[in-house]
């Protein structure tokens, strides 16, 4: 195993979605809507590790129910995060959990829904001024997210108390790229000349990587265009939600901002300068040439994926993708 993250971390094949009957719903939902009926519940599509339903009771009121498919550990500490940080970064308003889950249910939390778009859904809407307000915001957002510190870099679990660093020992970074590139299942998948590009590109940068994995700020994880719900408020498209925070560490803030920004082209650029603009105003720092840097960062992402059992051929091909346009330092042709 790759020494990334602990277990509960760790990437699993998908099931499928989970159906649920309406009944079990109303056994959820009794602690908050006693006598409860619900007239509709649909899988919501976003949700890829777990299962979240908008559910449509008989008063009218819709609620997110969220299944939490995995560890139960995972959920303990999403629900703490969502509390930690709401007031400062918008997130859903959860209004009841059972972190124990029930004998036939994993753990399983009540959100009031959000009303608005995901930013890929307002990105294939072609509206461009309305995407340039709503990525400002997102840089806006992200600044907030990493003000918030703690003692060392580390895997954040329940209550926020950190664990084990993500690699242990000096130049932590290339390691993990090096542990990767090693892997016989991203050596099937990668041809050994662009593995021995990619060692050199993350060695090259060790000096800088250090600085940043010394950083201990926290990092949402997940950072991209499904995950942000946005809608216009006070007269500009801005976030109105951040979804999914299982994966939240203490690091580094770039990591968010290079997953944010994987796609970016720079020859024909969507999100910049909006994102940067918005994160700098807001308080955020970034790095002398922090784009090329933040591909860098994401390579660990790209090599962590490319370890991985059962991924489809499309996505192995995006990955290695990826991995090429970093180490040709080009924008990637996807």
């Amino acid at each position: 195993m790759i020494p990334r993250a602990p277990p509960e971390a760790r990437w699993v094949p998908s099931r499928g979605p989970r159906e649920l009957r309406a009944a079990q719903l109303e056994r959820i939902l009794a602690p908050v809507r006693p006598g409860c009926r619900v007239v509709d519940a649909r899988p919501l599509s976003e949700g890829r590790r777990n299962t979240n339903f908008d559910v449509h009771l008989d008063g009218g009121e819709h609620l997110v129910v969220r299944v939490c498919e995995h560890d139960r550990s995972l959920c303990a500490k999403e629900l703490y995060l969502l509390d930690h940080v709401r007031g400062r970064v918008p997130v859903p308003d959860v209004i009841h959990a059972e972190p124990d889950g029930f004998e036939d249910l994993p753990p399983v939390f009540v959100m009031r829904l959000v009303e608005g778009m995901t930013l890929r859904d307002l990105k294939r809407s072609g509206n461009r001024a309305a995407l340039a307000d709503a990525v400002r915001s997102v840089g806006e957002t992200l600044a907030e997210i990493g003000r918030t510190t703690f003692p060392a870099p580390g895997w954040l679990g329940p209550r926020l108390a950190v664990g084990a660093p993500l690699a242990d020992g000096p130049d932590p970074t290339p390691r993990f790229v090096e542990a990767c590139l090693e892997s016989p299942r991203l050596g099937a998948r990668v041809a050994a000349e662009l593995r021995d590009q990619a060692r050199a590109l993350v060695w090259a940068e060790a000096d800088r990587l250090a600085a940043l994995d010394r950083q201990s700020s926290l990092v949402h994880g997940d950072i991209n265009r499904r995950n942000l719900l946005v809608r216009p408020i006070r007269g500009r498209w801005a976030v109105c939600a951040v979804l999914d925070w299982e994966f939240a560490v203490s690091g580094s803030p770039l990591v968010d901002v290079a997953n944010f920004l994987r796609y970016e082209r720079r020859r024909s650029p969507r999100f910049e300068p909006h994102f940067s603009a918005g994160y700098l105003e807001a308080g955020g720092e970034l790095p002398e040439d922090w784009q090329r840097l933040a591909r860098v960062v994401d390579l660990t992402a790209s090599c962590e994926s490319l370890t991985r059992e059962e991924l489809p051929p499309d996505v192995v091909s995006e990955l290695v993708e990826l991995v090429r346009a970093t180490v040709e330092d080009r924008d990637p042709e996807l």
